[in-house]
């Protein structure tokens, strides 16, 4: 259920080929946490 909130409603960096190294802090936050709902959904 987090997973699919997080596709809906947070915004998708790759689609806007953000470079890692120029985004911002929010932004970081937002891939973090992506990163760590789909990495705990896995488990």
């Amino acid at each position: 259920m987090l997973a699919w909130l997080n596709k809906k409603l947070l915004p998708s960096f790759s689609k806007q080929q953000l470079d890692i190294a120029k985004a911002k802090k929010w932004q970081l936050a937002i891939i973090g946490w992506r990163a760590y709902v789909t990495l705990n959904a896995l488990s």
